[in-house]
């Protein structure tokens, strides 16, 4: 399993990997169930290049959900088998630089399989600026076992978006992306990364939060600033969006909505929330007259394929293919890995051989 967003290692997750552990008959340990862990912060990657919490392990075993030999092999081996260090991507990001985060977290890695001497050390992989053969050389240069694209993805022909969506990401600038306030931790004040080509999101949810941390409650808004998000943001009456909200949440989880009766920011939270989270749904469905508002996540790899790609038969939507573009990249990065060792040898190459199309 993939485990991401994750600031603290569950039970739930400590328990899949312990139940999968067993003693070859050899004696090495034989690990059954694997998690690849998306982190972005050395904080979070160290809790899963270390083995799995004791305090954890001893509570799965109290409660009889794991053997004791399971909890002895789980304080042996890591938690995940791969880490997946996130850069300045799309969507949650914290806009680490790949060249800075990359090293950082391999350090990390080898100084905790020293600690540990793991049978097999944790395999750290990156993803975020990923979408050049360069950017790809560049990662495996610097000790990446595997590299991971995301952005590009958002524009492939598998993608589950809109028509629309994706012809504004592939034409997609570098510079065409923002942070913008998140709809999952809108009161955090947490952003994440979109595309700011074809859609007014970034600035409109921007604005949201304004009011958000500038009024206390709906009813403070002053008349003229309430007009103009109905008219201009949600196109409805913010009476009718509360009612749409208390209609969602009392079918999932009901204490959002008697926390916002009683807190006039929860509810004024709620109702800006309808907005940003209806905003992706937007752009994947391709809702009409909804395009200024479409919230995308994108991150600035996104234009460094555009530009890598045209003129290319890659420039042209129906060929993007994920496997066709991954297949691109890594001939890419083992043309240009030539070329690298030709020039250490001393040869000289014109820069014309540099280009590399798909």
């Amino acid at each position: 399993v993939e485990a991401a967003a994750y600031v603290l290692p569950s039970d739930s997750l400590v328990r899949y990997r312990a139940a999968g552990l067993r003693r070859g008959a050899d004696g090495e340990i034989i690990i059954g169930n694997r998690v690849i862990a998306k982190v972005s912060r050395r904080e979070v990657a160290q809790k899963f290049i270390s083995p799995a919490p004791e305090k954890a392990l001893t509570r799965l075993l109290a409660e009889g959900l794991i053997s004791p030999e399971q909890a002895e092999l789980a304080a042996q081996v890591p938690l995940a088998d791969d880490l997946s260090v996130e850069a300045d991507s799309g969507g949650h990001t914290d806009n680490r630089p790949l060249v800075c985060l990359l090293p950082s977290m391999i350090a990390l890695r080898n100084e905790l399989q020293a600690q540990y001497q793991y049978q097999q050390p944790v395999r750290v992989g990156i993803g975020g600026g990923i979408s050049t053969p360069e950017s790809v050389l560049a990662a495996f240069q610097m000790g990446a076992a595997y590299v991971f694209t995301g952005s590009i993805n958002h524009a492939s022909v598998e993608a589950a978006t809109s028509a629309f969506t994706k012809q504004q990401l592939a034409l997609a600038a570098m510079t065409d992306v923002t942070m913008a306030p998140s709809a999952d931790m809108f009161e955090m004040g947490v952003n994440v990364q979109v595309l700011k080509r074809g859609t007014m999101y970034a600035m409109r949810a921007r604005k949201l939060y304004e009011l958000y941390a500038q009024f206390n409650s709906i009813e403070e808004l002053p008349s003229k600033e309430r007009e103009s998000l109905e008219r201009h943001i949600f196109k409805r009456s913010l009476d009718d969006v509360w009612a749409e909200t208390q209609t969602f949440f009392e079918a999932r989880d009901p204490s959002q909505i008697e926390k916002a009766m009683r807190d006039g920011h929860k509810k004024m939270a709620l109702v800006f929330r309808w907005y940003l989270g209806l905003a992706s749904r937007w752009s994947c469905s391709g809702e009409a007259g909804r395009e200024s508002d479409y919230q995308v996540w994108c991150g600035p790899a996104m234009g460094a394929f555009n530009d890598w790609v045209r003129g290319s038969e890659l420039e042209a939507l129906e060929n993007r293919g994920v496997v066709r573009m991954a297949d691109a990249l890594l001939l890419g990065c083992a043309y240009r890995y030539r070329l690298q060792n030709l020039r250490a040898q001393g040869i000289v190459l014109d820069s014309e051989f540099d280009v590399y199309r798909p």
